[in-house]
């Protein structure tokens, strides 16, 4: 008796890395590229109070956003959906840290398809 054909598994969604890294403190991990939303995970250190931030964006808008609350002195893992309900989602995503006033500290821009998140806020996609 022949076996049965195993299971078709879905592609993987494509992943960019992101490191921020901010005096003692840093935010690290993965966005993940879903057809209508991004997803964040990552270790996040606040030494001092700082805030983590991601913000889903295309064609130089912002679709959605999410932070964590201002951290003091503490670390843990930071996860983070972000919606994109736009046809073929979001194609650039923002990765960054604030201090407890909001004043930016440090960030990464992560496009769709690219393995390496870049130093800086961009608005537009990788030509």
């Amino acid at each position: 008796m022949a076996g049965a054909a195993a299971p078709a598994h879905a592609a993987a969604y494509p992943v960019s890395t992101f490191t921020i890294p901010y005096g003692a403190s840093y935010f690290n991990g993965t966005v993940t590229w879903y057809n209508r939303s991004v997803g964040i995970d990552g270790a996040f250190k606040a030494s001092n109070c700082r805030r983590a931030y991601g913000e889903a964006r295309t064609a130089g808008t912002s679709l959605s956003g999410g932070s964590t609350s201002t951290w003091c002195n503490k670390s843990g893992p930071v996860t983070m959906g972000l919606d994109a309900n736009v046809t073929g989602g979001a194609t650039v995503t923002w990765v960054y840290l604030t201090d407890e006033l909001g004043n930016y500290l440090h960030g990464q821009t992560c496009y769709r398809g690219v393995g390496k998140c870049v130093d800086g806020l961009h608005q537009a996609a990788l030509a």
